[in-house]
């Protein structure tokens, strides 16, 4: 089964969340690895966008079952983001593969994210 889920953020609200609570407010949806790849407000937008279209694809929204730091962005070697899970939401919700994509344009960040399940 292949699930599909979609996010849209402004980019204002990420500047205006960044410019009140610094580091602080990023380390509350992202980890460590992606704060380094994360250096504009376009780019902490695609992240959260990211990791919300993912939630939204696996039916679950972020909350008791899936955590924002249960989501992994990364960049491929050529740059493309790439998205992951820890191994034991992987295991949990039956996750054979993932897929995102990230665009900005206009003051806005936007992700899909394509979830291939094992049943």
């Amino acid at each position: 089964m292949v699930c599909v889920g979609v996010d849209i953020v402004s980019i204002k609200r990420m500047e205006s969340l960044c410019a009140k609570f610094g580091e602080r407010a990023l380390k509350r949806f992202l980890n460590e690895s992606e704060i380094v790849l994360a250096k504009t407000p376009q780019s902490v937008a695609g992240f959260w966008a990211a990791k919300e279209a993912c939630a939204k694809a696996l039916k679950c929204g972020i909350g008791k079952e899936l955590g924002f730091h249960d989501i992994l962005v990364s960049k491929s070697s050529k740059g493309a983001p790439v998205l992951n899970l820890t191994k034991e939401k992987l295991d949990y919700f039956n996750v054979e593969s993932l897929s995102l994509s990230i665009a900005h344009d206009g003051g806005f960040a936007i992700a899909v994210v394509g979830i291939s399940l094992e049943y």
